[in-house]
């Protein structure tokens, strides 16, 4: 099926004389555009957000209040390698992959809440 297209267009191309190439440009302009909105409107922002949560990740230390991906709010005890202990609560230590913290939470925002 290609092929027949394929052998088509060439086909009107040597009738035309090349008319047919501009054309052929014009119909594949809104593709061209099509793709240019969506890379501004969802591919780069999608990047600057996965860039800003690496590089929170990478800043995380102990003593950071965290919540995670899950919606556990803890306060980080150790850092090892790829891993994160958040203490939950007096006793309670959870061990999450560093990547799973989905912000750094302001300790005083926290109490005005309660």
């Amino acid at each position: 099926m290609n092929f027949i297209l394929s052998s088509n267009l060439l086909l009107n191309i040597l009738q035309n004389g090349g008319e047919s190439e501009g054309s052929f440009l014009i119909s594949i302009l809104p593709f061209v555009l099509i793709f240019v909105v969506f890379y501004f409107v969802l591919i780069r922002p999608q990047k600057k957000q996965r860039e800003k949560h690496e590089k929170m990740v990478e800043s995380l230390k102990p003593g950071d209040h965290v919540i995670t991906n899950s919606g556990i709010y803890g306060t980080i005890v150790k850092i090892e390698g790829d891993k994160a202990i958040i203490r939950v609560a007096d006793g309670v230590k959870l061990e999450f992959l560093k990547s799973s913290v989905a912000n750094k939470v302001n300790k005083n925002s926290e109490e005005e809440e309660e």
